[in-house]
């Protein structure tokens, strides 16, 4: 199974605002960091708005705040809203399986799914933040100042 880009980019994104060591970043410079186009990020940091996981605010003095529930939202539950309840397999699609009725891999691979999402329920963001990664992330989260010129 692999994260849909915009779940990738939303764990990243409050994993990044859990070690900030600014008040509040703009999404504008959250994306710069992570090297992510600013229209992706903005689209992630408005649903996790919605969420009401992140406070983001415009203007002079804004940025982006992770919340309370934020720090202690599941990661399972972060992950499957953003995947949404597509299977794993498409059974019904254009072309339906001809096995869609009789098959029991549509099942375990529901089963597999749910599973997935189960060992990421009990893990909430602070606990995925913690020492040694938090140190790392927001290392590798600032991209460097660009040099000056040589002249």
């Amino acid at each position: 199974m692999r994260l849909l880009r915009s779940t990738d980019l939303a764990l990243r994104i409050l994993m990044r605002l859990a070690v900030s060591t600014e008040d509040t970043p703009a999404t504008r410079k959250v994306a710069e960091d992570m090297g992510v186009p600013y229209t992706h990020a903005a689209k992630v940091v408005a649903e996790l708005q919605h969420l009401g996981l992140v406070d983001a605010r415009r203007g002079r003095g804004g940025g982006l705040a992770l919340t309370e529930r934020g720090r202690t939202a599941s990661v399972g539950a972060i992950v499957r809203t953003f995947e949404g309840d597509d299977e794993v397999v498409e059974c019904e699609g254009a072309t339906p399986c001809p096995l869609r009725s009789d098959c029991r891999l549509r099942g375990a691979l529901r089963r597999a799914q749910e599973a997935f999402y189960g060992s990421l329920d009990p893990i909430t963001l602070d606990q995925i933040v913690t020492d040694p990664t938090g140190p790392v992330l927001l290392g590798i989260s600032m991209r460097p100042a660009e040099p000056p010129p040589l002249s």
